[in-house]
């Protein structure tokens, strides 16, 4: 007698695959875009430049993909026109009463310095909720009392501490922008700790002040020790290269270790993202770029843009929990029931 065969045990769907962001953007394209985005700005004495970057951003938002489809932003020039008059207004009318009454100025400094975190917090969600993928929005809950916090009590801390507070309050500001981000209706989160943040910096410091002199004493010691003089000439220029190269590889070094820690410790919901930018790869390109931006005197700067998106975008990995189309479905939605919220006087983005 045959014993009846059990039914194939049901199997869980496999993970997602991991999706990689790419970015299309071409040079000569985003030069075009460049060269009428600067000359429409001189002749209208920096009034299109609020136009600029909104094409500007639209560009860049369009040309990165996730998973074959584009970012896109929706902000509209005047609310960027409005906050830069508001920028421009703040700055001169501050200079004018110290001009006229340092007394006068300085209350119109801690009225600016008052002002300024709410301004800020505004910018952000501006930002945000103008950005979309495959018609989600995304959206900023951050609360002004919060911002105050990290856009002036921390950088104050920081700069009576010579700095020293300063990894503490970048720290602080990533986990506002993150942990205050949403996608339609579902929140990010950000990981990251305080001595992560320690870490990049002390590295970083190292590669800027340490390198530098100790090159600097080696090259002295050499230098009293009774060389000749072609052996002087030699430890000078080699130490001079290095002290440069140490200085301009801070900056690459610095980039590179803040996107991998930022990303790779951001979620949305239960999806994650990885970044491996590679300092290595990152410092090539940016030489390459300043080299052929001083030889084309300036004209290479949209072609620099383009090549460094799209490394570091093409460096930035989301690892989805489950299939994109159901979780976007899910926030499309959401947003349809509750609706969008529409802020027109409070529509403003001061950043340039």
């Amino acid at each position: 007698m045959e014993t009846p065969s059990l039914p194939d045990a049901v199997l869980p769907p496999p993970p997602p695959a991991a999706e990689p962001l790419q970015f299309t953007g071409n040079g000569a394209e985003y030069f075009r875009i460049w060269i009428v985005n600067l000359a429409l700005t001189i002749v209208t004495l920096g009034i299109y430049s609020a136009w600029a970057k909104v094409r500007r951003l639209q560009y860049f938002h369009r040309n990165t993909l996730l998973a074959g489809s584009g970012f896109d932003y929706h902000g509209r020039p005047l609310a960027i026109l409005k906050g830069r008059i508001i920028a421009v207004v703040m700055v001169s009318g501050t200079n004018f009463l110290f001009d006229y009454d340092p007394e006068y100025g300085l209350v119109a400094l801690v009225a600016v310095i008052a002002v300024l975190p709410w301004l800020l917090v505004r910018s952000i969600a501006f930002r945000l909720r103008n950005t979309s993928w495959r018609g989600v929005r995304f959206d900023f809950h951050g609360a002004g009392l919060q911002g105050y916090r990290v856009f002036l009590v921390w950088p104050l801390l920081a700069l009576v501490s010579f700095g020293l507070l300063w990894p503490s309050a970048h720290s602080r500001l990533v986990s506002f922008q993150r942990n205050h981000a949403a996608f339609g209706g579902s929140r990010f989160s950000f990981r990251g700790t305080i001595g992560d943040f320690y870490k990049v910096y002390l590295l970083t410091s190292l590669l800027f002040s340490v390198v530098p002199v100790a090159l600097f004493a080696l090259v002295m010691f050499a230098l009293s020790a009774g060389a000749s003089y072609s052996v002087q000439t030699i430890m000078v220029s080699i130490g001079v290269v290095c002290f440069y190269g140490a200085l301009l590889s801070g900056g690459p070094f610095l980039v590179s270790r803040l996107q991998n820690l930022i990303w790779n410790r951001t979620r949305l919901e239960s999806h994650e993202f990885r970044s491996d930018v590679k300092f290595g790869k990152l410092l090539w390109i940016t030489l390459g770029n300043l080299a052929l931006t001083i030889i084309t005197l300036g004209l290479f700067r949209p072609f620099a843009a383009i090549r460094t998106a799209r490394y570091r975008v093409g460096c930035v990995t989301l690892i989805p929990s489950e299939s994109l189309e159901g979780f976007v479905g899910r926030r499309i939605e959401e947003v349809g029931a509750v609706g969008e919220e529409v802020g027109e006087f409070l529509d403003i983005d001061i950043a340039l």
